[in-house]
């Protein structure tokens, strides 16, 4: 069997504002392309369908369009569908009755029986041969919220405990069934503790971690693929070829500028997972970075006067972060990046401001008790505020100005 997997699509997502229903679609018709042409048999999509909880009619309808020209493309094929943090379980679920009439499995909800326990039976969908015959088991387990993992007293990592446990039972339950010549495999929607991800992932496109990160051990080692889904840098995990991320096939942010996007084909066969392989999805839409690195605001405005002023189509007009050191606060930069733009096949995006080392840096840290901040008056405050984030001295002019604001405003409190 030839098995395709993705995740992370975050359909619906705004780029800085800007809609990006495009490079979706261009997505979408390259992975029904790559399915026919692959001869792909079971399709799995690790979670983060969508962007959004609620998302847009727009969303849904692409969404549910791409099932439909998949399946027409590959009647046969089988698709299994995890809900990730960003989907709505439920909503997600709704169309489940309807969908697995057509090989398509979709699971959001973790379900309970009546005296409580987890319903794992729900969670394992058979996958079979074209004959009619169940080779493969998938452990298709949603992003865990909490309540949904057994719950484990007297232990360090609640969250990590449970979450190995709820995947050792239900691997368990699996395997009561596996016969000769079937296998099993599995989805997640999570954070692993070896996952390299960068330390602007976590400030432009927050990525959960911490306490809830997920060792590698909690997959049996019988599983033969782990499918994952969370992190948007494709790698595989803890020196396992089979245990991977798939990665987002589209940038969701300029940290993810230099990302690999991918999906991931391999077969699997009687004897285990063979011919491991990533495909890369082709961007529709680039992102781009001028300068590479932040440069003073003349240099900056003469390297976009060189950018192109000719394509095609605004939808696909690249992405842009401008990146500028400025010495001090510049009112008028966003104009300034602006008019420099006029006529350009461009989208701004960003403007990203990066100040000098701060020379500052320890006098302002001298401070941090509460008795200390309460001895400072309001002009020493807004001092360090200003060379915290300027790297420099208050200009006189503006500390003037800063002053007699301070004043006005003393008066107005008296009583």
């Amino acid at each position: 069997m030839k098995i395709l997997h993705t995740a992370d699509w975050h359909i619906g997502q705004t780029f800085h504002e800007y809609d990006r229903s495009f490079e979706h679609q261009q997505f979408l018709n390259w992975l029904v392309t790559t399915i026919k042409e692959r001869h792909i048999d079971v399709l799995l999509i690790s979670g983060d369908v969508f962007d959004l909880s609620n998302p847009s009619a727009a969303s849904t309808k692409m969404f549910y369009s791409f099932l439909t020209s998949a399946i027409n493309a590959v009647p046969a094929l089988q698709i299994v569908i995890t809900a990730g943090n960003h989907d709505s379980a439920s909503r997600l679920e709704s169309p489940k009755p309807l969908l697995e009439s057509s090989n398509i499995h979709i699971i959001g909800l973790v379900e309970k029986s009546e005296d409580g326990s987890i319903d794992y039976d729900k969670l394992i969908i058979p996958i079979k041969d074209k004959s009619g015959a169940t080779k493969v088991w998938c452990l298709a387990v949603p992003f865990l919220r909490m309540g949904d993992y057994p719950s484990i007293t007297d232990c360090s990592n609640p969250y990590a405990e449970g979450v190995a446990k709820f995947y050792d039972e239900v691997y368990l339950l699996a395997a009561t069934r596996k016969q000769v010549g079937q296998h099993i495999i599995c989805m997640g929607h999570l954070h692993t503790q070896q996952a390299e991800i960068t330390d602007l992932d976590q400030s432009e496109r927050l990525i959960m971690g911490g306490v809830e990160c997920i060792s590698a051990t909690a997959f049996n080692q019988e599983i033969k693929y782990v499918a994952l889904g969370h992190i948007h840098k494709a790698q595989k995990i803890g020196g396992k070829d089979h245990i991977r991320y798939s990665g987002s096939p589209i940038p969701m942010s300029f940290s993810e500028l230099n990302y690999k996007h991918q999906v991931i084909v391999f077969d699997l066969n009687e004897t285990g997972v063979e011919n491991i392989d990533s495909i890369e999805v082709p961007i529709a839409v680039q992102l781009l970075r001028v300068p590479v690195k932040h440069k003073k605001l003349s240099e900056v405005l003469s390297e976009l006067e060189l950018l192109p002023s000719t394509g095609i189509g605004i939808e696909s007009a690249p992405y842009l972060e401008v990146r500028v050191l400025l010495e001090g606060p510049e009112p008028g930069l966003r104009h300034k990046v602006e008019t420099a733009l006029i006529g350009k096949h461009i989208r701004l995006a960003k403007i990203d401001v990066k100040y000098p080392d701060s020379k500052y840096q320890n006098k302002n840290s001298e401070f941090s008790g509460e008795d200390q901040l309460q001895d400072l008056v309001p002009a020493e405050v807004f001092s360090k505020l200003y060379q915290s984030k300027y790297n420099s001295p208050v200009p006189e002019t503006i500390q003037l100005l800063f002053n007699q604001v301070a004043d006005e405003v003393a008066q107005i409190e008296q009583p």
